[in-house]
């Protein structure tokens, strides 16, 4: 699309926020019917289901990562998170923080830098190693100019307060689809990463959620943030079980960095 070598990754970013919150309804409970929703305001296939990429894709996320081969070829990432001053944004299925129009904050995977859009949080974790799933993750969503994806993926553990979690919580609207702008906090983004960064899980995948785009880079830390048995709770009085089934690898291959 001609647009998208237009505009800001961040404009592209808000248009995809609000197609989300305006297109057909959808919810956590149905998601195997995800594929076959009807939008009843369109009249002719594809368009009828806008989602279908959700039943039919091959190269859908989350997966399970307990499959992953170890490769020495991969690429090192870089985090060049910076504080912001973000909006607080109810999604109507996830807690999420949408930093502002002239962040400056990126992830580098070699020589390719991918703007932060975004991040946000599912309970339990999407992504699974085997038989554990983890109490929750949290997903950095990245946005190119050229509409390029790529999303980090940090799970979440028990243990120890998470000081820029708990702003996230306490600035949340409890309103579903309410943003809170210009709040004037200050988030230090480094401080939801671990402090060992260098390992990671890669494939390519999709969206989680409707409506399940494919082409989206993932990469999932090996190490592990903690939040307090509190802070989980309190997350989920916002949103439980907002978290997509792991989907088949159908011939992908998982790569581990280490």
């Amino acid at each position: 699309m001609k647009f998208i070598t237009i505009f800001s990754s961040h404009f592209l970013a808000t248009l995809f926020t609000l197609s989300i919150v305006n297109a057909t309804e959808w919810s956590y409970e149905d998601q195997q019917r995800w594929g076959g929703i009807q939008d009843h305001n369109q009249h002719e296939v594809p368009h009828i289901y806008p989602y279908a990429v959700c039943g039919i894709g091959q190269h859908q996320s989350p997966v399970d990562l307990a499959t992953s081969h170890t490769s020495k070829k991969l690429n090192n990432l870089k985090f060049r998170y910076y504080a912001d001053k973000p909006d607080f944004f109810n999604t109507g299925h996830a807690v999420q923080v949408n930093l502002s129009n002239d962040y400056q904050g990126e992830l580098l995977v070699g020589k390719e830098a991918y703007p932060l859009i975004q991040l946000h949080f599912h309970e339990p974790s999407e992504h699974v190693i085997g038989t554990k799933t983890f109490p929750a993750e949290l997903h950095f969503v990245h946005v190119r100019d050229d509409g390029k994806i790529a999303v980090l993926g940090v799970l979440l553990e028990t243990g120890k307060d998470n000081s820029v979690f708990q702003t996230i919580l306490e600035n949340t609207p409890h309103q579903e689809g309410e943003l809170k702008q210009n709040s004037n906090v200050w988030l230090s983004i480094t401080n939801l990463l671990p402090e060992k960064r260098d390992e990671y899980y890669t494939l390519a995948g999709s969206l989680t959620t409707p409506p399940c785009s494919e082409g989206v880079d993932w990469y999932v830390l090996t190490d592990t943030i903690e939040i307090s048995e509190t802070q989980l709770a309190q997350l989920k009085s916002f949103f439980s079980g907002n978290a997509r089934l792991k989907q088949e690898l159908n011939n992908r291959a998982i790569a581990k960095k280490k």
